[in-house]
């Protein structure tokens, strides 16, 4: 049992006490909460002991209750749940000592707002943790915003570049071709090399276009139907010394941007391809409307390559295998010495 205390002995040590009670659940708190658990639980003990000794000298009151009370929230603020279940499970023991009926009374009561004071601590703090995760879960969405923004940023630049080594790279190729023959027979048929050079103009103004239409693809702009613009391509490789045929197979439809766009890029580095190195006297390209995807084959008479050459083309196959692979597609070369070769595109649309 609780000594009582007699009334005049303790008036002066009572609220010296309290003071200190009160004093100790501010300080003592925020000292345990920049530390180790031991002294979270250092702290607890003693504020519980000092909480006990209060209620003896001051006897049942709503203060010295609440100051109990209180120290159950900080419980639940520093310790694992179930050590701050034994904090609260400890506190109503101070009426222990009490006669029966209010004793039990002053138990109920004291227990109930322990168990209301610990839920709603227990609340607070996983609406805290909720908080601090969601603030961790935003700084690692924008860092991930942060790095696919980059991503998508790289892949339009080598996008770009291949868009500029297929379309210029084909053209200058071709002018350079067209040049060069023209230097060739500039002595001996002046008109036959004033024709090339005049051919070699007109690819440098279809260069100009293909920049412009690089442009309106960027800002959205449908380009013409695919096998017009293969048969143009036939006609620029034609113009260039490489007779080339054009055949389409199935029934003609939309497609995306994106997927025309590379079909017909890689149509023009294929042909670029074979005027480079394949030293041939004829070229194919066959497009196929598949029910589900799309083909494009090209292929020439030339001198082939090797079965084990195919990967290391150059960028030319390098950037071909890119494209398809970047819509889901693949790439087939079926080649081998003085058969030709032929590079087949499987792309989904």
């Amino acid at each position: 049992m609780l000594v009582e205390a007699a009334p005049g002995g303790l008036s002066v040590r009572t609220p010296v006490v309290g003071a200190a009670f009160v004093v100790w659940t501010a300080v003592g708190y925020r000292w345990a909460l920049v530390r180790a658990r031991a002294a979270s639980v250092a702290y607890l003990a003693s504020a519980l002991v000092l909480g006990f000794v209060t209620f003896d000298l001051a006897g049942p009151g709503v203060g010295s209750t609440v100051l109990l009370v209180l120290v159950v929230v900080q419980a639940v603020l520093l310790l694992p749940v179930g050590w701050a279940l034994g904090v609260a499970a400890m506190v109503p023991l101070v009426h222990v000592g009490m006669p029966m009926a209010d004793g039990l009374r002053q138990v109920l009561s004291t227990g109930l707002a322990c168990a209301v004071a610990f839920v709603l601590a227990r609340l607070w703090l996983r609406e805290q943790q909720a908080h601090e995760q969601l603030a961790v879960a935003n700084d690692r969405l924008r860092e991930l915003t942060a790095q696919t923004e980059e991503l998508a940023a790289m892949r339009e630049r080598t996008r770009m570049a291949r868009d500029i080594h297929d379309g210029l790279g084909h053209h200058l190729t071709v002018v350079g071709m067209q040049v060069q023959a023209a230097r060739a027979v500039l002595s001996a048929d002046p008109v036959r090399a004033d024709g090339l050079l005049a051919q070699a103009e007109d690819q440098v103004r279809q260069a100009l276009t293909s920049v412009r239409d690089s442009v309106g693809a960027l800002r959205g702009h449908r380009a013409v139907r695919l096998p017009d613009q293969l048969r143009a391509l036939a006609g620029e490789s034609a113009a260039a010394g490489l007779p080339t045929s054009v055949a389409v197979d199935g029934k003609e439809r939309s497609l995306a941007d994106e997927v025309q766009s590379a079909l017909y890029r890689m149509a023009q580095e294929g042909l670029t391809n074979v005027r480079k190195h394949a030293h041939a006297h004829a070229a194919a390209l066959r497009l196929a409307y598949l029910p589900d995807r799309m083909t494009l084959e090209v292929r020439d008479d030339g001198c082939g390559i090797r079965e084990d050459a195919a990967g290391s083309e150059g960028f030319g196959l390098t950037g071909i295998r890119e494209r398809a692979e970047h819509l889901g597609g693949s790439v087939v070369v079926d080649s081998s010495p003085g058969a030709g070769l032929a590079v087949r595109v499987e792309l989904p649309g």
